[in-house]
């Protein structure tokens, strides 16, 4: 239940959805809230955490129970979601994991690679990432590099890529390759490529130092001359690639809507009660009208956000949420989330500065989100197509 909007449910959040509020709220705040200095340090989540959240029946959650998942809807990823962003969990790459790269894998594999695949993806015993982004490449995925040639039955890839999360743990990376580099668009493919440390020409580069998120793996990939076999060409045809990346697209910025207001959620339920303890001038600083206006206002920009995201989610659930309206989430969830989370840690002063207050970790953290997952500029336009 919210601290902040106890009497608040979404329309679509049934009793299962809510017992798996409970659940995962629980779980994270045992297993991940007190392990984020510790994985900021080590700049990853430890490895059997992977597995203890799958034990937990935390991942692949509307994948089909026959695939080892949960067999729910996209409710059940959205409340994790906004769970972990409650816990102050700025490490853990679910996300990507769970609600994005594993559909790649439902949606287009073979049904002996999702036989294969999704039920280690469930159990946490595999982690899963998408080797997308490269260095001269941001949001024009028609530019991509990247290139995978036929030789008899495995591709060749060669190439690079970077900002890639869950880079260190990954077992299965889905790749965003050309089969035509004439073609544009038309000339890419995705591939899954089951690597490890030991998969020849296949390199986990640097762990790149960011603003935030220091606990989520993030590093450059290398591929040169790495085998990938001709049966793991996600749907068996070349030049799907672009078509599978926009179906899955409105996935990844729905979520990314929904962490944005759970973060925004947390950063003033941490304001609040960091007001009415913190004293000054011989009373609790919420006494004080400019911080109660200030939060009264954050307060009611929450719920507002609230409410538009979960009318969004109802969509997911149903089957009928668009690309614009999945842009919307992504655009207005994180500049909403950045917007507040900045004036809640004013509330804070001078500890809101310092990162072991989880207010500093969610403004350092908060910042990329109106960048991945195409950034506000690239989601005004898709929203501006649909005018």
């Amino acid at each position: 239940m919210s601290k902040l909007f106890p009497d608040y449910t979404p329309a679509w959040e049934t009793e299962d959805h809510r017992l798996l509020r409970e659940h995962a709220g629980t779980f994270l705040a045992k297993e991940a809230t007190p392990h984020q200095e510790a994985w900021a340090e080590q700049h990853h989540v430890d490895r059997d955490f992977w597995r203890k959240a799958g034990a937990a029946g935390l991942l692949c959650l509307d994948v089909e129970e026959q695939y080892g998942g949960g067999g729910g809807n996209f409710g059940h990823e959205a409340v994790v979601a906004h769970e972990r962003s409650m816990a102050h969990d700025t490490a853990f790459g679910f996300e990507v994991h769970s609600t994005i790269v594993s559909h790649y894998v439902a949606a287009y594999a073979s049904e002996e690679q999702k036989r294969r695949w999704l039920p280690q993806l469930a159990s946490g015993e595999k982690v899963i990432g998408i080797a997308m982004t490269e260095p001269d490449t941001g949001s024009d995925l028609q530019a991509v590099r990247t290139t995978a040639v036929r030789e008899g039955d495995h591709y060749v890839i060669n190439g690079s890529k970077t900002f890639i999360s869950n880079a260190t743990h990954a077992d299965l990376m889905v790749i965003v390759a050309k089969t035509d580099t004439s073609q544009g668009a038309r000339g890419i493919s995705l591939f899954v490529a089951e690597v490890s440390d030991d998969t020849p020409g296949f390199t986990r580069g640097r762990v790149l130092q960011k603003i935030g998120q220091h606990g989520q793996d993030t590093r450059e990939l290398s591929f040169v001359d790495v085998r990938v076999p001709a049966a793991n060409l996600l749907g068996g045809e070349e030049g799907q690639g672009f078509i599978q990346l926009m179906n899955q697209l409105p996935r990844e910025r729905l979520i990314l809507g929904v962490t944005g207001a759970g973060m925004a959620e947390a950063a003033v339920t941490e304001a609040i009660a960091y007001a009415k303890a913190r004293q000054a001038f011989g009373k609790p600083i919420l006494d004080f009208q400019n911080t109660r206006f200030v939060l009264a206002e954050c307060k009611t920009e929450v719920l507002a956000l609230r409410t538009f995201i979960d009318h969004c989610v109802q969509h997911a659930i149903d089957g009928t949420l668009d690309a614009a309206t999945a842009s919307m989430a992504k655009l207005y969830g994180t500049d909403k989330q950045v917007e507040i989370v900045d004036r809640c840690l004013q509330v804070f002063g001078g500890y809101g500065y310092m990162m072991e207050y989880p207010i500093a970790q969610m403004y350092a953290a908060a910042r990329v989100q109106k960048i991945y997952g195409g950034t506000s500029e690239i989601m005004k336009e898709l929203i501006g197509r649909s005018l």
